[in-house]
């Protein structure tokens, strides 16, 4: 490999598809050109175990004998487009009323992706909170892992509180920071 194919440059697409499961997936440029993998520790490193199909994502790709690599995620914003009903009448129902909301420090409890929810608790609260899969897609995400240190925005539904918007703790660290 020349010292050419070690440059690394930032690339705006959509993400095709991602598995967790398998640990990658992969980016359309909104350039065209090859495929672009998207490795799991990459992901990671951004501070998300996993991505919606469809999200906006710009990350720093660089050639490798294997092809176009993605060696560090800058952004990632939810696919466009898409909303989710909650079913709910006093929940929010757009972007600006659900940004206002507070982000709330959680960790998830457990997330079923075949059942299409999950829930979590949010750090000094004893209540759990809802969070449904098109929430999760929505907000960018493709799974959720037991364990995993979140950010909420929560509405009180009938039955309890239940997330809005899920942000990864490092996407809302800078954000907030």
């Amino acid at each position: 490999m020349t010292e050419e194919d070690k440059t690394v440059h930032t690339v705006h697409g959509r993400v095709k598809w991602f598995d967790p499961g398998k640990g990658f997936g992969f980016i359309v440029a909104d350039e065209g050109g090859a495929d672009i993998l998207l490795h799991a520790n990459v992901l990671r490193n951004y501070g998300q175990n996993s991505v919606a199909d469809g999200a906006v994502i710009s990350v720093k790709v660089q050639m490798t004998q294997r092809g176009v690599q993605a060696v560090e995620v800058l952004e990632i914003e939810p696919p466009q487009g898409v909303s989710f009903p909650l079913g709910d009448e006093s929940a929010p129902v757009d972007a600006e009323e659900i940004a206002r909301l507070p982000l709330e420090p959680a960790r998830v409890k457990w997330f079923d992706k075949a059942k299409g929810f999950g829930f979590a608790n949010v750090f000094g609260r004893p209540e759990d909170v809802f969070i449904h899969i098109e929430v999760l897609r929505v907000s960018g995400f493709a799974d959720l892992q037991a364990g995993e240190a979140i950010c909420l925005r929560i509405v009180e539904g009938k039955r309890g509180r239940m997330a809005v918007q899920v942000v990864s703790w490092e996407a809302a660290n800078r954000q907030l920071g």
